[in-house]
């Protein structure tokens, strides 16, 4: 028994009395409430659960029916909810017909240039400025990000323009200061297993981009999202950003398949970072198309005004006038496939 349907129109009392059962079997219960019915996911070891317990729930009043997932990821799963997610961050929405788009330089490295660069992007159609503040590098040596002063810079350029911002997290000792500032947490490549820090994101309201890591299968990656959603946060993103495979001709293997495989088993919503998933500014525009035409929900692109002078991810930033044209392709490519951005 992993989950609990409960019948159109149970009572409120009817619900409590559930989520005190479960309680008391040192359970814990994820609400979600749709048009018709309320659905109760059951958290915790399942497996526990005799079969005249549950048979105990299910003759309870105002449960419909009790149903076991099959797949280990549960509150991620289609299973527990049939109907797409979609997330309302400000004015905007992630999931749904209107294909959203963030866009900015992969660090934040000074005010006009962060600025300059959120007004290119928001007068092309993003709706969101990214940048980070805190920078997981591969070397030690390199730009490591400007810190909390970072997430002020990107604040005040929310303010002035309007635009929620993405930033992300990468230790939970900042969770206070990234929650002050940050419209959205990413959570990085690296740090998709970081399992203290997906429960620390978990226990908060903020939403969550979650990227897939170097190596992950997307099994684990729904499983990173359970972490975060078991502990009552249920607005996660994923984010398809490239695999490491043997090819070398490009920073990563964009993985397309992972688009329609997600949106088959999970009801989260699916954003593509082509930028990481080549690491090259000419092929970003192609794959940004594919993503698009593939069921993508929202795009991360990296944009620098200068991208010769980038502190970080030069190489893979376009220019805000190709910014722009690109963002031309993708209304039709979106309007072709019965989508808008």
């Amino acid at each position: 028994m992993d989950i609990i349907v409960l019948k159109p129109g149970a009572s409120a009392s009817d619900l409590r009395q559930i989520i005190k059962k479960l309680e008391h079997r040192g359970f814990r219960a994820n609400i979600s409430k749709g048009t018709e019915r309320t659905v109760v996911g059951v958290i915790g070891d399942t497996t526990k659960i005799t079969e005249d317990e549950s048979n105990a729930f299910a003759s309870m009043s105002g449960v419909e029916k009790i149903h076991r997932i099959t797949q280990p990821f549960k509150l991620a799963s289609r299973d527990f909810r049939s109907n797409d997610t979609s997330i309302r961050i400000g004015k905007h929405t992630i999931g749904g017909r209107k294909i959203q788009v963030m866009a900015g330089p992969c660090a934040v490295e000074d005010l006009p240039t962060l600025l300059h660069i959120a007004k290119e992007v928001k007068k092309a159609g993003a709706a969101f400025v990214r940048g980070g503040a805190f920078k997981p590098r591969t070397s030690p040596y390199s730009f490591q990000g400007l810190g909390e002063e970072g997430l002020k810079i990107l604040a005040e350029v929310r303010r002035q323009t309007g635009m929620p911002v993405v930033t992300e997290l990468m230790d939970p000792r900042d969770i206070d200061v990234i929650l002050k500032y940050a419209d959205v947490i990413q959570i990085g490549a690296r740090n998709m297993q970081n399992f203290r820090l997906l429960q620390e994101v978990g226990s908060h309201d903020k939403p969550v981009l979650l990227k897939r890591g170097l190596s992950a299968t997307i099994k684990e990656l729904l499983m990173a999202a359970e972490y975060i959603m078991s502990q009552g946060n249920n607005k996660v993103i994923l984010c398809e950003r490239g695999i490491r495979t043997f090819e070398t001709a490009t920073r990563n293997t964009l993985d397309l398949n992972a688009i329609p495989v997600l949106k088959k088993l999970t009801h989260l919503p699916v954003l593509v970072d082509p930028s990481h998933g080549v690491g090259r500014w000419d092929l970003v525009a192609p794959m940004a198309r594919a993503a698009v035409a593939a069921g993508a929900d929202a795009l991360m692109i990296e944009v620098h005004s200068k991208p010769e002078e980038a502190e970080s991810d030069g190489e893979q930033s376009l220019k805000p006038g190709k910014f722009s044209a690109l963002m031309k392709e993708l209304r039709a490519v979106a309007k072709a496939v019965g989508r808008t951005i």
